[in-house]
């Protein structure tokens, strides 16, 4: 009997200790976990945004865009801990006590404050939008909080709901939209495998349209096409709009079971009543804080037969719409500049363009504002005409479709920085007069009419529709000098927002012979011509009209 008893203690002990042993091996264990992810999170600052998921039977709103019940605005971060916010014009929340032109601030969690700057309207939603830089001591969290706009420091109290997330452009998100009579144009990022061209079906998608806040319906359109950024959607018809009630309707993809988050509100076409004159030809680029080139590019190009110039602002801080303000009272341009805040996506930007720009401008050219065309046939004539660009043009009075040229195919001559170490006074033309021997790839001009439904293009090259085809010009009759490589401090600001730069990798670090690449030929030509162009005489010899007083 002693001996059973003993045995029976024996065994709780050994029980005791094994449990001990357990949980002590747990515990260092769990430690360990945490401790690594305390590593992995130190290089990975902002939590990605998760997709909310959504099943086909159940259509409650705040289950389809859950991050997004209660919201007062959307933020989304961008590059270099810079986070926008976005205050729509018909939120019940509309700052109006607050004078935009003042001191405004972004206040975050731990009431940690930065300066807002406006940067400019969504032409889309007439949505305005604020930049704030993320303050250095929430750089480390895990997740940030949407910010508050407000004119005061004072304390407050923000929102501790796990839920509210700031949206970030490395997720898939639905970034912008434009109506046409016909259907819904919506830009989305990580949807698609661009550029791999893997695009997913418009069987695989719907066009998913909430109020977003407490509705309990939600009804859905088909897509019609799907290609990179860009998705084409069916209007909802009246019936389906106005069972979501007064508010505004957020409209977003659903993949499948999965819906994307949107920053995206529904607008239908808008009722035009007097269209446009239609131009002739017109020109289009993105731009970042490059108002010190806009004069030379605008002036030389608007004497050659660019009837008006189509710029989407990057976000730019150097006073851009001032530099265009002058333009238009100086030269009589006709400039117009429409915001688009979204990073590294010029190919979305082009598309939106396309369909912008359709009812106002016959062909587009697409070139950079250090893209300038130019042939050596008009070096003896006296002055330049709106004739020299438009003679480029295709007159398509052929009966057959598949004669129809729908896009010119220009070829670039790219130029080296040419021993210049800061931007050139004189402007690009001037100060830039050795390039690469061999003609490289081309830019574009469109007729907007010929381009494919999909609105698929590389940068400055679409896809056309059937019964059109494209045209390379020859080098005799006209090239583009790309004055790509310029002087160090100007070609490393150029391509800081890119994930690499061309011709060195991955790390933008100056060559000691920097000054000498690709500067295998001497060229003066546009430099000679634009001299007896746009050259005045001075007392410290030529200055070209497009140099500060």
């Amino acid at each position: 009997m002693f001996g059973n008893v003993k045995l029976s203690l024996f065994c709780i002990i050994s029980s005791i200790i094994i449990c001990l042993f357990t949980v002590s091996t747990i515990n260092q264990y769990s430690q360990a976990n945490f401790s690594q992810e305390l590593v992995r999170h130190k290089h990975t600052p902002i939590l990605i945004t998760q997709e909310p998921s959504s099943s086909q039977g159940k259509k409650d709103a705040n289950e389809v865009f859950p991050e997004q019940r209660n919201r007062i605005h959307d933020s989304v971060i961008v590059a270099d801990f810079e986070i926008l916010v976005m205050v729509a014009p018909h939120h019940k929340y509309q700052y109006s006590s607050l004078d935009f032109d003042g001191n405004v601030y972004c206040v975050f969690q731990t009431n940690s404050i930065s300066p807002a700057k406006c940067t400019g309207v969504l032409p889309s939603s007439g949505t305005k939008i604020f930049k704030c830089s993320i303050p250095e001591n929430l750089r480390d969290l895990k997740s940030i909080h949407p910010p508050i706009l407000t004119t005061s420091t004072e304390d407050y109290s923000l929102s501790s709901d796990e839920s509210l997330k700031v949206f970030s452009r490395s997720n898939p998100l639905c970034y912008d939209s434009l109506s046409t009579e016909e259907d819904i144009i919506l830009f989305a990022k990580g949807v698609n495998k661009n550029p791999s061209a893997i695009n997913k079906s418009p069987s695989e998608l719907k066009c998913l349209f909430s109020n977003g806040v407490n509705n309990s319906n939600t009804f859905s359109t088909s897509v019609t096409s799907s290609s990179q950024e860009v998705f084409r959607c069916l209007h909802p018809n009246e019936t389906e709009i106005l069972g979501l009630g007064d508010g505004k309707i957020r409209v977003s993809l659903q993949v499948n079971d999965t819906v994307v988050p949107s920053l995206v509100y529904y607008t239908p076409p808008a009722q035009k009543l007097i269209r446009p004159e239609k131009k002739l030809l017109c020109a289009c680029t993105m731009v970042y804080n490059v108002s010190k080139f806009l004069r030379e590019w605008v002036i030389y190009h608007s004497k050659l037969g660019i009837d008006k110039f189509i710029l989407y602002d990057n976000g730019s801080e150097d006073g851009l719409q001032d530099f265009v303000n002058k333009l238009k009272g100086d030269y009589n341009v006709d400039i117009e500049v429409i915001f688009w805040p979204w990073p590294k996506t010029q190919e979305a930007g082009f598309s939106h363009s396309a369909i912008h720009s359709r009812e106002s401008c016959t062909w587009m050219m697409y070139a950079d504002v250090d893209e300038f065309v130019f042939s050596w046939k008009w070096v003896n004539s006296s002055e330049p005409s709106s004739d020299m660009l438009r003679s480029l043009l295709p007159t398509n009075t052929s009966s057959l479709p598949s004669e129809e040229i729908g896009q010119l195919m220009i070829f670039c001559y790219e130029f080296g920085p040419s021993d210049q170490k800061v931007h050139p006074v004189e402007g690009v033309t001037q100060g830039y007069t050795y390039r690469k021997r061999i003609l490289n790839r081309h830019k574009s001009i469109v007729l907007l009419d010929a381009i494919d439904t999909s609105l698929f293009n590389v940068i400055h090259h679409f896809e056309l529709k059937l019964g059109y085809q494209g045209r390379k010009v020859s080098s005799r009759d006209a090239v583009v000098n790309h004055y790509k490589y310029q002087a160090w401090p100007e070609f490393q600001a150029k391509f800081e927002r890119r994930d690499r730069t061309p011709g060195l990798g991955f790390e933008p670090v100056e060559p000691e012979d920097w000054g000498k690449r690709f500067c295998e030929v001497q060229d003066t030509g546009l430099k000679m011509l634009a001299q007896k162009w746009f050259g005045l005489a001075s007392s410290e010899g030529i200055k070209m009209v497009w140099q500060d007083a």
